[in-house]
């Protein structure tokens, strides 16, 4: 598969769930950041506007099997990964396979649960695989976790651990749609019988797994290959920041990058992939320092001022 092809697949999916979510196309562009450049997403917004709709359309565009897993403060890790079940008739221990065995997992409600079951993704996340009782278990692949999570000033959430929020290549959030998109959501329900919406298989398993190799036939030049590190770490001496970027954050820089110059349909990275990628992947990156979380600056203004400050490469 080339790039032109994948631009084109990239796009079919893209008008497909966009089919059935009511949402910009750059949150869109995001989620799929994520699968083309083999990473996951984390999605933050109040209860109601599309976060799991999302998840369920874009696993059935992909073609790919589907899981869902509730959070719960009552969830246990083995509630996600599996565990081990005694056969009375081989009077053996056989293994259970959890809801992670799948091509996309919605983590749903991520934060309600707490830290040690929310660690259960670690593994997986990481490595594409869970370790159950010593034993070590390969993930189906392609694997992709679209977790959501509630605003964690809302009742009943747990803040997610920075080595959790790491592992996301990229996070967004849906927001309320205009006006006019919420009249197009009226229509659209009022044209069909169901509540849900519904979106056609536009890829299959095969086609993801080409399609998430293109990216590393992408070409970086140098220069901008300073640039990303050149932001990471100038995010690590601004002043409102207590931890920068990580050496794993420019590396996922990177690659979204040039997830994002295939999605464009380009052999190439351009410096306005890295600045348009920045904000969803790096900025759930930083932590403030005490300080600026009193005066609560955004985390997004802080990146975009050091977007601001670096100089960009003339390629």
């Amino acid at each position: 598969m080339d790039v032109t092809e994948a631009s084109d697949l990239s796009n079919q999916v893209l008008d497909e769930v966009g089919s059935a979510v009511i949402a910009d196309r750059d949150f869109f562009e995001t989620v799929l950041l994520g699968v083309v450049g083999r990473g996951h997403v984390l999605l933050e917004d109040v209860p109601g506007t599309g976060k799991t709709l999302t998840a369920q359309s874009v696993a059935t565009a992909l073609g790919l099997s589907f899981s869902r897993v509730q959070f719960t403060p009552d969830l246990l890790p083995a509630d996600i990964t599996g565990t081990h079940v005694f056969n009375e008739q081989t009077r053996e221990f056989e293994f259970t396979r959890g809801p992670i065995f799948a091509n996309v997992v919605l983590a749903d409600e991520i934060n309600r649960a707490p830290p040690k079951t929310q660690s259960a993704l670690l593994e997986a996340m990481e490595e594409g695989q869970v370790t159950v009782d010593g034993d070590t278990y390969e993930l189906p692949q392609p694997f992709f976790v679209l977790a959501t999570q509630n605003p964690v000033d809302m009742k009943g959430t747990f803040e997610l651990p920075e080595a959790q929020v790491d592992r996301f290549l990229a996070k967004s959030s849906i927001g309320y749609p205009d006006s006019d998109g919420e009249v197009e959501l009226l229509r659209r329900r009022a044209g069909r019988t169901e509540q849900s919406p519904s979106v056609e298989a536009v890829l299959n398993d095969e086609k993801v797994t080409n399609l998430r190799a293109v990216p590393e036939t992408v070409a970086v030049d140098d220069d901008l290959l300073s640039y990303m590190a050149d932001v990471a770490r100038a995010t690590r001496e601004d002043y409102r920041v207590e931890v920068g970027v990580s050496p794993r954050g420019t590396q996922r820089l990177f690659e979204a990058a040039r997830a994002m110059a295939t999605i464009e349909g380009r052999e190439f990275v351009a410096p306005d992939d890295v600045k348009r990628v920045a904000r969803p992947v790096l900025a759930h990156r930083l932590v403030l320092t005490p300080d600026a979380r009193v005066e609560q600056v955004d985390k997004r203004d802080v990146l975009a001022d050091v977007l601001g400050q670096v100089p960009v490469p003339t390629v």
